[in-house]
């Protein structure tokens, strides 16, 4: 009898009884013959409730840990049941997820070792491909994620979207500000996926959201007015920055082929005053503080050959100033708001007009940012962090394990070793 205890410890079995232990010398596998205790059988694996049997099933394995360098499985009946509500199923067994191949001290490890460690280690180490690591994830998340409520309490919330695969495929993130978690995620970049999660959250908790925080895509924006009435719209400043990075790059692409002679029935060749021009863009981009001794070179020649360029630069300056003087008067920062919307109006620049007419149309979410002193900084932290886990999980059969193996590892509720 007290060998019988051991084995049932060793195979993390529960509420069973271990009838026999072999080892089967052509799998190379030790078996642990199992049968389900008197008060867990004939249980249906959705609701728990005991049914009547439907018929005897058939005899099953399922994986277990490893028993020193040997593998190692627990081999029973699975018998089907017939539940009231849920239909014929296969009834449930304490040691294992209805549906799985493995056990839960397996799933569990499996689910660790993901987070913490690479694909190859995961594979080779519990000698499994690495989809089933993805299905393992999948069916883990799904329990951890019904045991908690991640939505409870939201208050200040960010949202963006992270790419996860070539061919334009996105993930929609939404990140607690209070807390840095992520709290919910789904394949999609759109107003209808967005909508997911307010569904999910319900009319009461998003009334409560007081402040959201996103870039200037109008899906967002559409979708967080309707849903979310009293909350604050933040723009994020660095995608606002971003926009006059990219407006001013534009207009360096103009001078650069007006140099070339594109457009003109020339064959443009970035030679001569073309190759300068085509040089600057990292003394156009980086911050004036970081700018090396020949980028300041290449900033004065600018100024001097290429003032409208020049002009471009100063107004992508100018609006990162905007959100510098926010951390001391944002008072004052809108001020310099209003001033950078009319100097861009006036900069006889058809891009950055254009510009500002973007940003006297998210006028009121960005100064809603200077004055609260939220960003997307967290949310930027967490889709680099995804990105590191796309990486990993390259490979996974769908996106709803990399959705899973994300919220593991970033939700807060990190996976424990069995026993742990």
């Amino acid at each position: 009898m007290r060998s019988v205890r051991v084995w049932a410890r060793l195979f993390g079995v529960e509420q069973a009884v271990v009838e026999g232990v072999e080892f089967d010398a052509v799998e190379q596998v030790v078996v642990a013959r199992v049968r389900v205790a008197r008060g867990a059988r004939r249980r249906c694996p959705f609701c728990r409730r005991r049914c009547p049997g439907y018929d005897a099933g058939v005899r099953r394995r399922w994986r277990a840990l490893d028993l020193g360098v040997v593998r190692a499985v627990i081999e029973a009946d699975a018998p089907r049941v017939s539940c009231r509500v849920h239909g014929v199923v296969v009834a449930a067994v304490p040691w294992a997820r209805h549906g799985a191949g493995h056990t839960r001290a397996f799933d569990q490890a499996v689910a660790w070792l993901a987070v913490h460690a690479a694909k190859s280690v995961v594979s080779r180490l519990m000698r499994i491909s690495w989809r089933t690591v993805g299905a393992i994830i999948a069916r883990v998340w799904a329990d951890s994620g019904a045991a908690v409520d991640r939505l409870d309490g939201l208050r200040r919330i960010g949202i963006d979207e992270v790419s996860y695969k070539k061919g334009h495929r996105y993930l929609s993130v939404v990140v607690d500000h209070d807390t840095g978690r992520l709290v919910w995620a789904a394949a999609g970049k759109s107003a209808a996926t967005l909508h997911e999660f307010f569904d999910l959250l319900g009319p009461e908790r998003a009334a409560a959201i007081t402040h959201v925080s996103a870039d200037g895509a109008d899906w967002i924006t559409t979708v967080v007015r309707r849903r979310c009435p009293n909350a604050v719209r933040c723009a994020d400043p660095f995608h606002v920055v971003a926009w006059a990075s990219d407006a001013v790059d534009r207009v360096r692409r103009q001078v650069w082929n007006a140099a070339a002679g594109r457009g003109t029935g020339r064959r443009g060749v970035a030679v001569g005053e073309a190759r300068l021009v085509k040089n600057t863009r990292w003394a156009l981009w980086k911050n004036p503080d970081n700018l090396t001794g020949a980028q300041r070179a290449t900033l004065d020649w600018i100024a001097k050959n290429h003032p409208r360029l020049h002009r471009a630069w100063a107004l992508k300056e100018g609006l990162r100033y905007v959100f510098t003087l926010a951390k001391t008067s944002p008072t004052t920062a809108v001020q310099a708001l209003d001033q950078w919307i009319g100097w861009a109006r006036r900069s006889r620049i058809d891009i950055f007009v254009d510009l500002q007419r973007r940003v006297v149309r998210h006028r009121d979410a960005i100064i809603a940012s200077l004055e609260h002193g939220l960003s997307n900084g967290r949310i930027e932290s967490v889709n680099a962090k995804i990105r590191l886990i796309t990486r990993m999980a390259f490979g996974f059969h769908s996106p709803h394990a990399l959705i899973a193996l994300a919220l593991l590892s970033l939700g807060g509720h990190r996976p424990q070793l069995p026993n742990r």
